[in-house]
């Protein structure tokens, strides 16, 4: 994502709305600035292609919450049925495009105190599994639960609004867990980070 923010930067006042250009605007650090406007530039040019129109005419919305029905739910084009997530993490960014609702989440692997204080939020197998991993295993098999949670919940819509303990998608390296109507993949990523996309099942 570095290597595309001198490509970018022309085109994020061309491309990008103005929510899109104050969202980016109000981030503190230059660099999460650029990551976003790189993201959101590459998600309106992919849009574009795939609606057959220009990025600039593509206009974003939030569907509603499946919880509270406010409208902070999954993004979506009004009228057209193609799904899409988006996330992004310093130096990389996800982007995941599907017929049926998808999710989609990238991060880099967390400290060891960061692991610590979230592990307990997770479903109690995934926390006892995390308890079971040699210290030096542990951020990465936490990023990997994390991120297919997380993709899931971006996929249902609730985002992290939904109870962390409630779905179990498992920290083992081998996989996920079966989620019932969903298909949850990690996502090959270097060193370093960690990814995964889960896509609805029709």
């Amino acid at each position: 994502m570095d290597d595309l923010r001198g490509v970018v930067a022309p085109l994020a006042d061309l491309l990008l709305d103005s929510r899109e250009r104050a969202r980016a605007a109000a981030l503190h650090r230059p660099a999460d600035q650029d990551g976003y406007r790189v993201a959101h530039v590459g998600l309106r040019m992919l849009l574009g292609a795939y609606l057959g129109v220009e990025p600039s005419d593509v206009t974003l919305v939030r569907q509603p919450c499946p919880l509270c029905r406010a409208p902070h739910g999954r993004p979506g084009v009004p009228g057209v049925p193609l799904c899409f997530s988006l996330s992004r993490t310093d130096g990389l960014c996800l982007l995941a495009f599907a017929e049926t609702a998808v999710g989609a989440d990238v991060e880099t692997l967390p400290a060891s105190d960061v692991v610590a204080g979230l592990a307990t939020m997770l479903h109690p197998e995934e926390t006892a599994e995390l308890a079971a991993c040699p210290p030096d295993r542990r951020p990465a098999a936490f990023a990997r639960v994390w991120t297919r949670k997380e993709a899931y919940l971006k996929g249902l819509g609730t985002g992290l609004a939904r109870d962390l303990h409630l779905d179990r998608l498992g920290t083992c390296a081998c996989g996920p867990c079966p989620v019932p109507g969903w298909a949850v993949h990690d996502v090959a990523v270097e060193t370093g980070y960690a990814a995964a996309v889960a896509v609805a099942e029709e």
